[in-house]
């Protein structure tokens, strides 16, 4: 049980009117910013009087840019810059009702910093570390006063970042984890109260996948830049996890990830070897001027070409004139894919198993376009024109001409390879034969024909007019000409084309469910609400949906069969499927499309 703070311990709302801020890198001024602009008085100490300067230095300039945008008037921002004070010794910090230590990820100094503050500031003074990596239990347990330390950790940049985890110990009082919460509405922040285990929620999730990214890329099973893309376009990140990785610090993901796996021994945490590599060669990201990518100068977001950096549209090889396409399936997927390319001026066949079921599709395309006519992106005209190019067939006979056939069936490998043996039989020589799948082997489909030389996986992304992200996936048989078709084509139906391998998930889903699987297993834990894991990743992370919003989205039987293929693929202890996950698809809680999965839905 924990002890009581003192003999008047802090309500809820009690203020915490003076801070020091141990550490004035980037993350300790941003954190000294966000105090001030609330009214705090803020002690800020670093032990170099250079860096306490720069950082007096940023707050003066950071505060100038929000006068010049009309967010600060020159009174306030004279009062802000009134309200901060520089030291280099600890002992500025004497008066302080809550010291919040930035200092380097190390546990010897950051120790060091809490048992000196034990002998510096009041019995009733709360000590914070902003760790994102180390156990705070640990920390607190050095400290005279393990009851008022905690862990509060920012995102950065920290003035924009609305995200603050709020972490207790075995050993914090509820007191603290009060005064400390309502601190961080006062500052306008969304505080999440989180358990002591490494990474806390956000980074938990996010360095996992940061590290598969990396392993991704040193088992060269794809660039940088389709990686990077492959997780903007198909997920709407903000960053690709490799640029993010290069502005996080390498170094900082390897002693994150070392901390994860220290307690979790789960191998999709060991640091990927290519982040120890890459750390002690000094290549630390933006920070170092080069990471994963070259930069125009240390500190620079601007990225320079380098050795690595791809030719634009150097495909290899010339490709094969492709002036019709067939797209087979009756679902949103088929009538989605259809849409696209009769929009970029392909004379399309849309193939059934019946014709009722293809003029059904090609209904739901009428109405797509219809949408896009009231919204004024398209005029009734080129709505009609698009329209009139595809043509619903109710056998796959009707493909006997085309240029490239597309498949967008059900996702069973069976029914995808009958298909594809009926293609071969029906398609001309020479014609493209493309699957949409998104987790089977797309050499099973080209072995069910006698050419799997022009076999290739085309995975669109639903809804796929919307969404920009195509990723082209080569078997070891894959003709060159026809993966440069392929590509080609991307370009012309305004898709980013991203290269992979035939492995399970190939880019996007091979990062995102393990990603998901995780989000899942720390409910399944009792670590963390829905609510607050959904929260951290959409504040924290930028994503656009928290992971059980998605889930739900997406459908947890089709996550769950994806995430059943990827642990049969890799064979991944840490890949196995949350059994939480399994029993709700057992319990038919399927997310929005039954009206239960993680969450209810009001039913249409």
């Amino acid at each position: 049980m924990a002890t009581p703070l003192s003999d008047t311990p802090l309500s809820p709302s009690s203020p915490l009117k003076t801070v020091a801020v141990v550490g004035l890198g980037t993350m300790g001024t941003g954190i000294a910013e966000v105090l001030a602009r609330a009214g705090r008085e803020v002690i800020g100490i670093d032990v170099g009087e250079e860096q306490a300067a720069r950082a007096l230095a940023a707050l003066e300039a950071a505060t100038a840019r929000a006068v010049r945008r009309g967010r600060l008037s020159e009174e306030e921002r004279a009062g802000m810059l009134a309200r901060v004070r520089t030291g280099t010794d600890l002992t500025a910090a004497a008066d302080a009702d809550l010291v919040i230590e930035v200092a380097p990820e190390s546990y010897e100094i950051k120790q060091r910093i809490l048992g000196e503050l034990d002998g510096i500031v009041r019995p009733d003074t709360i000590l914070a570390t902003g760790t994102n990596a180390l156990s705070v239990t640990r920390l607190a347990s050095g400290s005279a006063r393990p009851e008022r330390v905690l862990g509060l950790h920012f995102f950065n940049p920290a003035p924009a970042m609305k995200l603050v985890e709020v972490v207790s110990s075995v050993l914090t009082a509820p007191q603290a984890v009060a005064a400390v919460t309502a601190l961080a509405v006062e500052l306008g922040k969304e505080p999440v109260a989180v358990g002591d285990r490494p990474g806390f929620v956000a980074d938990g999730l996010l360095f996992g996948y940061l590290n598969q990214a990396a392993a991704m890329y040193e088992a060269k099973y794809a660039s940088r830049e389709d990686i990077d893309a492959a997780m903007r376009l198909g997920c709407g990140l903000p960053m690709g996890p490799l640029a993010l990785l290069d502005l996080i610090g390498v170094d900082t993901a390897r002693t994150v990830l070392e901390a994860m796996y220290a307690e979790s021994r789960d191998r999709l945490h060991a640091p990927a070897p290519l982040l120890k590599q890459l750390s002690e060669a000094g290549l630390t990201g933006r920070k170092a001027g080069r990471g994963f990518y070259t930069y125009a100068a240390p500190g620079s977001a601007t990225v320079v070409p380098d050795a690595l950096t791809p030719a634009a549209g150097d495909t290899g090889a010339a490709g094969r004139t492709v002036r019709s396409v067939g797209v087979a399936g009756s679902g949103t997927m088929a009538s989605g894919i259809a849409e696209v390319f009769a929009k970029a001026g392909y004379d399309v066949v849309l193939a059934a198993r019946s014709e009722e079921k293809a003029r059904a599709a090609r209904a739901r395309v009428g109405k797509s376009l219809a949408r896009s006519v009231d919204k004024g992106r398209l005029t009734a005209e080129a709505a009609a024109q698009v329209l009139e190019r595809i043509v619903p067939a109710g056998s796959y006979d009707a493909f006997a001409e085309v240029d490239l056939a597309v498949e967008a069936v059900a996702e069973d490998l069976d029914v995808k390879r009958q298909l594809f043996a009926a293609l071969d039989k029906v398609c001309k020589p020479g014609a493209v034969l493309a699957t949409t799948t998104s987790s089977l082997p797309v050499v099973a489909c080209a072995r069910a024909t006698s050419r799997p030389q022009d076999v290739i996986g085309m995975h669109f992304f639903n809804p796929a007019p919307a969404m920009k992200l195509v990723e082209v996936v080569r078997t070891v048989l894959t003709a060159d000409d026809v993966h440069a078709t392929v590509r080609e084509v991307c370009g012309r139906i305004g898709k980013h084309a991203v290269d992979c391998g035939d492995r399970a998930g190939f880019i996007v889903n091979a990062l995102l469910f393990p990603y998901l699987n995780n989000a899942v297993k720390m409910v399944q834990e009792h670590y963390a609400s829905l609510d607050d894991i959904d929260a951290a990743m959409k504040l924290g992370g930028g994503y656009p949906m928290g992971p059980f919003e998605l889930l739900d989205v997406v459908g947890l039987d089709v996550s769950l069969a994806i995430e059943k293929v990827l642990h049969r693929e890799f064979r991944e202890p840490g890949l196995a499927p949350a059994p939480l996950l399994e029993h709700l698809v057992a319990a038919g809680c399927l997310g929005r499309k039954t009206g239960r999965g993680f969450r209810e839905y009001a039913r249409r």
